[in-house]
């Protein structure tokens, strides 16, 4: 199948970046043919089942609740933690474009479309953040992206605006003539029947390359050792890189793929959607986190401190550890890091939040307890290894010794008797507690301290975590109108890349580690820098 549009945009990819890109194509008077590869019951992407915190600097919200904020603070901490230079480019170009416009472009044109935010914003990555900054959309990102799709939808019907929306379209090349891409190839996968669609401009907004497991160990990063032997998927299943490999194909520029953000407490999914579904914990502060063997991490890893670190040492010792807390401590900072699996957020029920923030939210405690195989649950140290040992089974062969009994019990027992010293005893784990019980929205998600072994706030709780896959931060480079440059570092004619395809922006802008909360808002920072770009650069071409 063969089908021109001369003047249309042609979308290839239907997540949050590519719906953005579409709303702001047609509010700008452009014609947008979209492909997905998926179905249209999952029209939004990976933004679809997330929890919906972005990354905004200096907002109100951040005033209302005393924090001071300014896009300096902002950008000194984004290059720090990023080890980002000017001599670094368009990705340092991206970097300062974001923390500089962020708010205008991103929070204040959602809140311009109804999108509304929690009244507190949190602090995770407290080692890159001087202040909080992550804001969370009231209804996650199942209502983020839901609303863009209405967006999506009114413009679409707006007079003279044309939308063509085309799923189950797996695009596999880029189409190129006298110098410029000029359309895509593809499969269309529910009739197996190859197609051919031309358009004034391409915009790779497909994502990045976490959803295929071969492509992470490939491009592991070298600083956290040999890929883990074991490796969750936490991203897309059609993140696949298909398309960064087109693009190298036409002398495109990529880079970075080595700088991936995964996350250190993956667990299974009892219900997987794609081969080793895997669910991210929020680590819990008040947990002990533990190696494959029963040892303490030393020194201790911190939650809410340093996701990179979290990873890097546990790749380092394997790619397996152990988080062991009580249900006292459950109740109050367990996590599971989606929309999936925070209801009373996703469905907005103010009351059934509030609830859940007083007295702990038994519904997941109970839920991942009873269902997720990575679980174990006792009366005593004793019983919980032995079913830690139980739940490793054939795994020991492979790993090595089993958990040690004398080694978890030394660890409760050290970690108690810090807690019970002024300050902790100048253990750092108990320091980062009562550093996140000085922020009131990290206080009403940690636990008071109190023994772990204490039996009024049993049973015991042993979780077995493995690195779980989630977002790339290199990809296809960019300058900051979203145009793909080649190895020269010239535009490629007609070519256009932005979200996590782009690794946000420039091909990494985010640098080796991310402040949380980039995902989102740099899908939609560079989908707008990209329409833009797009626009002039169509309306520019056909007037000539």
């Amino acid at each position: 199948m063969t089908a021109k549009a001369p003047g249309a945009t042609i979308i290839v990819g239907g997540g949050i970046t590519g719906i953005v890109a579409a709303i702001d194509l047609l509010r700008r008077g452009q014609e947008v043919l979209l492909l997905d590869r998926d179905t249209e019951a999952n029209f939004g992407g990976q933004a679809r089942e997330s929890f919906g915190g972005i990354l905004v600097v200096d907002t109100p919200i951040q005033r209302r609740n005393g924090i001071r904020d300014s896009t300096a603070l902002a950008l000194a901490d984004w290059l720090r933690y990023g080890e980002l230079t000017p001599q670094d480019g368009w990705p340092y170009r991206w970097a300062e474009a974001y923390v500089h416009e962020c708010r205008r472009e991103v929070f204040d044109w959602l809140c311009s479309l109804g999108v509304r935010f929690l009244p507190l914003p949190q602090w995770p990555e407290r080692r890159g953040n001087s202040v909080p900054r992550w804001h969370i959309v009231w209804g996650t990102g199942q209502a983020l992206t839901l609303r863009l799709i209405e967006k999506l939808q009114e413009q679409a019907h707006a007079p003279a605006a044309r939308l063509d929306l085309r799923f189950s379209h797996r695009v596999e090349h880029l189409l190129i003539e006298s110098g410029r891409v000029v359309g895509v190839s593809g499969v269309r996968e529910n009739a197996d029947e190859r197609f051919e669609l031309f358009g004034a401009a391409v915009l790779v907004a497909a994502g990045g390359i976490a959803g295929d497991p071969a492509l992470v160990r490939a491009h592991w990063p070298a600083d956290c050792g040999p890929a883990p032997r074991e490796l969750l998927s936490g991203s897309h299943r059609f993140a696949d890189g298909r398309l960064h490999r087109e693009c190298l194909a036409i002398g495109g520029q990529v880079s970075n793929l080595q700088r991936m953000w995964n996350y250190a407490a993956g667990v299974r999914h009892w219900r997987p959607r794609q081969l080793d579904h895997g669910l991210s914990l929020v680590p819990p502060r008040s947990a002990l986190w533990l190696d494959a063997n029963g040892r303490r991490f030393e020194p201790p890893l911190l939650a809410g401190w340093d996701t990179s670190e979290q990873v890097q040492r546990i790749a380092g010792s394997g790619g397996l550890s152990w988080q062991i807390l009580n249900r006292r401590i459950a109740l109050r900072e367990l996590a599971v890091s989606g929309a999936e699996f925070n209801p009373s957020i996703r469905e907005r029920r103010p009351l059934a939040f509030l609830r859940e923030m007083l007295f702990g939210n038994r519904w997941l405690v109970d839920t991942m307890t009873a269902r997720c195989p990575d679980f174990v649950v006792a009366d005593t140290p004793a019983q919980l290894v032995q079913r830690m040992n139980a739940l490793l089974g054939a795994r020991l062969d492979a790993h090595g010794d089993p958990v040690c009994l004398a080694s978890v019990e030394l660890a409760l027992q050290t970690f108690d008797d810090a807690r019970s010293h002024k300050e902790g005893g100048g253990d750092a784990q108990w320091e980062n507690i009562r550093l996140a019980r000085r922020w009131r929205g990290d206080r009403l998600r940690t636990a008071r301290p109190r023994p772990m072994l204490d039996p009024a706030a049993g049973p015991l709780i042993a979780i077995l975590e493995r690195i779980i896959s989630r977002k790339s931060l290199g990809g296809i480079g960019t300058d900051l109108d979203g145009r793909v440059m080649d190895m020269a570092g010239r535009a490629i004619a007609g070519l256009y890349a932005a979200g996590e395809a782009s690794g946000f922006g420039g091909g990494g802008m985010n640098g080796k580690r991310a402040l949380e909360g980039t995902f989102l808002g740099g899908c939609i920072y560079s989908a707008r820098r990209a329409a833009r770009g797009i626009a002039l650069d169509v309306t520019h071409d056909m007037a000539q």
